[in-house]
């Protein structure tokens, strides 16, 4: 694939055609039907050796006949023939091509080695697909598809690519008031990808954000820049990335592969280069539909409004556990709002302001306002429409109206929620997207479209992120573990702390050692073979005399030859698992977590790329399910956080060092001790590869 810098400006082109080839039959009258019913302007030659028209217009027999090259080519003809009219495109000055046949890489076999035989027919000439619907431009009226699709002409909006056809063609049906500008489906990517189609759109002005339906990235490097691109253009990514489970894997070597898996992989990455990531398909469109409206949100602080108990209390449920904040009123703040209200309403946020005003937009504009003007990053109004066929909503507009009216006296973002997506008609969420409020639907869905907003947001004003570490691996023919004395020398050479320790080879320098060190102490088996001391037997701790370790040692000496002596570390608030893994895409990662014996079992991890700095690592270590056990949990000393964070900080220069070649590490535990004591490594162990 071609790094997506190259593809941005020839994609132009292809995407904004003003001159469109179709080759093919059925599938090619679609196309030029689809393009005419959203009146595009520009020029059509169909080419057909079988037809004498398509769609009102004369066929060519021949991509050579053309009058001159066409911006765009739609080719719906078999596999084997897509690559002749491929390879005759490829030589002429054809802005791009989208290929709808199939029988390519998708079916294996015979096909991957035909999907080969395309490529290097289409060289550098931009290609969508094979196995490909194609795209429709809803700015231009280009639709270089050949289906049906639910959409129609916009000024602005968002673009949407998936490498499914069928979900495209899902989502252009959607009434959720969603303008969609851009429809792109990509099929196999066999010479474009995600990447390219990003720094394509995010350079149209008028894409207002950008989704996308990940199945998997091909190039990681090339996705960070394109979203490098993004930011820089002012266009927010959303991320909707199938695949979340882990496949069952043999046990690695070290804890630290069955931690993290592909998609907390994934999920690092989309978090760092600012992308959000949801999970279902409604999540998608609320959360593209709130940032194509207003943009990020500069922080997380909400409030609510409805006339209804219930509501209010639903929305306050809902956000439990979220990160969306619906903070408590100020005094001055609450009697603005009381001011507007009858007596007997209880002011809070989330505000039930009851139905003692509804219908009077003058008094409904009034409470709206006054709740608002308490500075928060998004105002929600509750409101869910009644139906139209049955009964008479000329209220519910008064309530429409009046949140327009307090959106622009306070300058403060603002949605009309509706609980369900049937309540909210399509015309009253265009008029509501025209003023510049959000028209939401779904009381869960908006809540994640609001935690996706503030961490664009968040990403977003800390600037750029660094670029990531993702060397590929150089050739080696196998890898060397290092035991655990020597890593953890290896790992001190970088800063971490280890524990005062003696190596020893028989029982008497063992217990020679335990006296000079001082008991209790551990006696461990060293030996690059043994991965996991407590299940082979390879270790004891909490040894208080000489005796202990005589017996310890001698067993341990029935092990490995070398035995090490360590002074026990009695004093620990909590147990992390610090380590890097290496993946195929994205190279050396770190992940931190939960530790000790437990660590599957409690599975409590956070995966972060690297480089990594400190920020990010104490962020990583607050959102542990376990971190209250760092901050003083039941009675629990308070663990010394800033030397757990340099622990780690020193593991990861370690793994900056060896980018190259590290394979694996694990520091478990790293023991935290209460604040001013340190965190130690009570145990670690590298694997790196050796060069040919």
């Amino acid at each position: 694939m071609r790094a997506a810098g190259n593809a941005m400006t020839s994609l132009q082109r292809l995407l904004r055609p003003k001159t469109i080839a179709i080759v093919g039959g059925r599938e090619a009258e679609i196309v030029a039907e689809q393009c005419d019913r959203l009146g595009y302007e520009g020029t059509i030659w169909p080419v057909s050796p079988k037809r004498d028209s398509i769609a009102g217009r004369d066929c060519l027999r021949r991509l050579e006949d053309l009058p001159e090259a066409p911006d765009a080519v739609f080719i719906a003809i078999p596999a084997e023939p897509t690559i002749e009219a491929v390879e005759v495109l490829a030589g002429t000055g054809a802005g791009g091509i989208v290929c709808f046949a199939s029988g390519f890489r998708e079916v294996g076999g015979a096909g991957i080695e035909r999907q080969e035989r395309l490529v290097t027919a289409a060289g550098a000439k931009p290609m969508m697909g094979p196995n490909c619907h194609g795209f429709v431009n809803y700015l231009d009226g280009a639709a270089l598809w050949p289906d049906q699709h639910g959409g129609e002409r916009v000024e602005r909006g968002v673009a949407i690519v998936t490498q499914s056809g069928n979900i495209a063609i899902n989502l252009s049906m959607q009434q959720r008031s969603l303008e969609l500008a851009y429809l792109v489906t990509l099929g196999n990517q066999a010479a474009i990808g995600i990447p390219e189609c990003i720094e394509a759109l995010a350079a149209d002005q008028r894409v207002t954000a950008i989704g996308l339906h990940v199945e998997g990235l091909g190039d990681i490097g090339a996705f960070e820049r394109a979203a490098a691109a993004a930011r820089a253009a002012g266009v927010p990514i959303v991320a909707l990335k199938t695949g979340r489970s882990i496949k069952g894997a043999e046990i690695a070597l070290s804890h630290t592969a069955s931690l993290a898996g592909p998609d907390g992989l994934y999920d690092a990455l989309f978090e760092r280069l600012g992308v959000a990531r949801v999970h279902t398909i409604p999540e998608l469109l609320e959360t593209l539909k709130l940032l194509s409206v207003g943009g990020p949100l500069a922080g997380n602080r909400v409030c609510s409004m409805s006339c209804s108990g219930g509501e209010a209390t639903l929305m306050a449920d809902l956000a439990e556990g979220r990160a969306v904040e619906f903070p408590p009123m100020a005094p001055d703040h609450r009697e603005r709002v009381a001011a507007t209200l009858n007596e007997l309403v209880s002011v809070s946020n989330p505000l039930d302001y009851h139905t003692f005003i509804w219908g009077q937009e003058d008094q409904l504009a009034a409470t709206f306002t006054a709740m608002m003007s308490g500075g928060y990053d998004l105002s929600m109004v509750v409101l869910d429409f009644p139906r139209r066929s049955r009964c008479n909503d000329e209220d519910w507009w008064s309530t429409v109206n009046a949140v327009v009216h307090a959106a622009q006296a306070t300058g403060g973002r603002a949605a009309v929620l509706a609980s369900m997506q049937e309540c909210l008609p399509e015309d009253v969420g265009a008029h509501l997207t025209e003023q510049g409020v959000a028209p939401m639907m779904g009381m869960a869905e908006t809540l994640t479209a609001i935690e996706a907003a503030a961490r664009i947001g968040q990403v977003q004003a800390n600037g750029e992120p660094p670029a990531l570490l993702h060397p590929a691996l150089p050739a080696h023919d196998g890898s060397r573990v290092y035991d655990e004395w020597e890593s953890k020398r290896m790992l001190a050479a970088r800063g971490l702390a280890v524990p005062e320790a003696a190596l020893v080879t028989s029982a008497t320098e063992a217990v020679a050692a335990a006296e000079a060190l001082g008991y209790p102490v551990a006696v461990k088996a060293v030996s690059a073979e043994i991965a996991h001391k407590t299940e082979a037997g390879a270790v004891a701790l909490n040894l208080i005399d000489a005796d202990a370790v005589d017996e310890a040692a001698t067993r341990m000496l029935g092990i490995s030859g070398r035995v090490l002596v360590e002074k026990m570390v009695t004093d620990g608030v909590a147990e992390l698992i610090v380590g890097i893994d290496r993946d195929a895409q994205f190279g050396p990662y770190l992940v931190v977590g939960f530790g000790g014996v437990l660590v599957e079992l409690i599975n409590d991890s956070r995966t972060l790329l690297l480089p990594t700095d400190r920020d990010q690592v104490l962020a990583a270590l607050q959102s542990l399910k376990t971190a209250p056990m760092l901050t003083g949990y039941r009675g629990l000393p308070v663990a010394d956080m800033d030397a757990a964070v340099d622990a780690i900080m020193a593991i990861a220069a370690f793994a900056d060092e060896h980018a190259a070649n590290i394979l694996e590490l694990d520091v478990n535990p790293l023991i935290v001790r209460p604040i001013g004591e340190g965190a130690i490594a009570a145990d670690a162990l590298i694997r790196l590869a050796e060069p040919e």
